[in-house]
């Protein structure tokens, strides 16, 4: 991997039917089936509708043998109406279920944490090494004749992890981190490598962003320590709908395919599966954008790892800097000073502009030149102005910068004048290594000035914005930068630009502003209608600033991803739903129609309702 210039990493090539995945192949787009295996007239339709978005995979849940079984029936249906897409069994807690889908399907997903393990219950159970050693003899005696089947029929296999279903094993000796994660396909992976087994591809997933980015670039380091290269899948998982759901997965995969990393992806929607498929051609165009670039000369500090990455210690300017949470800047030179009360920025910049209608309490931001001292405002210089900068007297003054900007006597400047913030914007094609490689040279030169990164876009739907954005500064914050935010794009609503912002924040945890809703985007497993239980669980919650609710189609991932929320609605049977705190059941097998306010009862009883 290049820090600061894309370039793809070349992995060995898998073969899956007609549209092998990995190598100089292009990046490949999937999405999964929500509707029931079983319903093979659905399934078929469903299908189709996926490929014509643009899908170069389909998967379906099977559940057991005989979901396996009927995914042959619709290979053949499908045939017959000439969609040769390969089709992916996905499996969970059923080896036989596996076996019968490597002869129906091109390729079969298993997952490390419950393909031979027992179903994760938490329990902390220490393993002598011994003991440790005869579990994994138990996945290899499964395993290999499952890869036999699979050699047969010439069927792929994705290993793929979740953070979510790690089982007790591999949580009683790693816990629930990136290293488990990795430990836990490693284990698959070297069995694949004994048994000359090639036709593999990884995913490691996470609704966490930050876990979900250490753990694949971490198993990139492993694989490449043992001469592995195999093809990798990239995907947030439960990233929800909407505006979040589509930061969320931006900022995930985005910035693992900016490293050049990912041959194939999925963007998880709480939304009818074929929408997932534009968004993530969308996303994939925008990254790619970037091949051939002019190139960015740069180098890394020395002990910057971006796999163990902290947020960079800055001096603190008026509340800007570490370890205070990073500010939203709204450009409002268009005279719209309207706010949302749920994503309120920390300034206003207005231009050469002092309006008399401003919200109470949002500090103006000014051109230097129109700057006059005035109370709650603060100027704003350009390169061409770091003259004046250096002479002005205010308590707070923004500077303008490019990393070509950052010469020894500009950094000397900002080390020097503890009034100084940076706002580092980029015009270059690929602005992600352009802004790295100037975080790098502020690390490098010792100068801990606060940042706030800035990027200009010129989008005029607001879907793009959220994917372009997101990818971009989603990558800087998750790498441990960045003291603020300042997203600019003339053609869209500030009110739209001010959500987009406090999302990107949001998705990469390094500012909470809302509640979580960490949602699944639901599969033949999922007994009840997710769409509008998301639609009705954040009515009555959304208010709840701050809590992670998880809202889960079925028990597979729920409690583990929700080990990471707060609270959890889990579909529990036909019409049933539990209800979690944390990782704990509370309440089990509630009607679905009284589950929410349920739910609501919960929460309440455990003094986490603000009204």
């Amino acid at each position: 991997m290049d820090y600061f210039n894309y370039k793809r990493r070349v992995s060995s090539v898998t073969r899956i039917g007609d549209t092998p995945l990995g190598g100089e192949n292009p990046v490949r787009v999937q999405s999964m089936a929500s509707v029931s295996t079983m319903d093979t007239e659905a399934a078929v339709q469903q299908a189709i509708r996926i490929i014509d978005a643009g899908a170069d995979y389909v998967r379906f849940t099977a559940q057991g043998e005989r979901e396996s079984r009927n995914l042959g029936v619709i290979r053949q249906l499908l045939d017959e109406q000439g969609y040769r897409t390969p089709l992916i069994a996905d499996i969970h807690f059923n080896p036989r279920a596996a076996d019968v889908a490597a002869t129906t399907v091109e390729k079969v997903r298993v997952n490390p944490g419950n393909y031979v393990d027992k179903q994760k219950t938490f329990n902390h159970i220490e393993y002598t090494e011994e003991e440790y050693a005869a579990e994994l003899e138990k996945i290899r005696a499964r395993f290999v004749p499952f890869l036999n089947l699979c050699k047969e029929h010439h069927t792929a296999v994705r290993i793929g992890v979740n953070h979510g279903s790690l089982s007790d094993r591999i949580m009683s000796r790693y816990g629930d981190t990136p290293e488990g994660m990795v430990a836990s396909c490693m284990e698959f992976l070297r069995i694949c490598r004994d048994e000359n087994f090639h036709d593999v591809a990884i995913s490691m997933k996470a609704s966490n962003t930050v876990l979900m980015v250490r753990a694949v670039r971490l198993l990139v380091r492993t694989m490449d320590a043992e001469d592995m290269h195999y093809p990798l899948h990239l995907g947030v998982t439960e990233a929800g709908d909407g505006e979040d759901g589509r930061i969320k997965s931006a900022v995930g995969i985005g910035t693992l395919l900016a490293d050049g990393i990912g041959d194939t992806i999925r963007v998880s929607l709480s939304e009818e599966p074929e929408v997932e498929v534009p968004v993530g051609r969308k996303l994939l165009a925008y990254i790619e954008k970037r091949k051939g670039h002019a190139s960015i000369n740069a180098e890394s500090t020395p002990g910057f790892d971006p796999i163990t990455t902290e947020r960079r210690h800055s001096r603190v300017v008026k509340g800007i800097g570490f370890p205070h949470p990073p500010v939203v800047i709204s450009d409002r030179r268009n005279g719209n000073y309207a706010i949302d009360k749920n994503a309120v920025p920390d300034y206003f910049y207005t231009g050469t502009i002092v309006p008399e209608n401003l919200p109470q309490g949002v500090p103006l931001i000014l051109d230097g030149s129109a700057w006059k001292g005035e109370k709650d405002t603060y100027p704003y210089f350009r390169a061409d102005e770091v003259g004046s900068a250096v002479s002005c007297k205010a308590e707070l003054k923004f500077i303008r910068l490019s990393y070509d900007d950052l010469s020894e006597e500009v950094i000397t400047f900002l080390k020097e004048d503890e009034t100084a913030v940076v706002i580092l914007t980029t015009s270059h094609v690929n602005g992600l290594g352009h802004q790295r490689a100037a975080m790098h040279k502020l690390l490098t030169a010792g100068c801990d000035v606060p940042v706030i990164l800035n990027r200009e876009y010129t989008e005029a739907d607001k879907e793009s914005l959220q994917l372009e954005s997101a990818s971009d500064f989603g990558a800087l914050f998750l790498d441990g930068f960045g003291d603020g935010i300042l997203l600019q794009d003339e053609n869209l609503d500030a009110l739209v630009i001010d959500n987009c912002m406090f999302g990107i924040l949001q998705a990469t945890r390094t500012r909470i502003s809302k509640t979580e809703f960490i949602s699944c985007p639901g599969c033949g497993r999922t007994l009840y209608n997710l769409q509008s239980t998301i639609a009705r669980v954040k009515a009555a919650t959304s208010h709840l600033k701050g809590l992670k609710i998880g809202i889960m189609g079925c028990i597979v991932n729920g409690p583990g991803e929700m080990a990471d929320a707060d609270y959890g609605y889990v579909g529990a049977g036909k019409g049933q739903i539990s209800l979690y705190k944390g990782k704990t059941c509370i309440v089990r097998s509630v009607p679905e129609a009284e589950a929410v306010e349920r739910l609501v009862q919960l929460i309440k009883e455990n003094g986490d309702w603000q009204n």
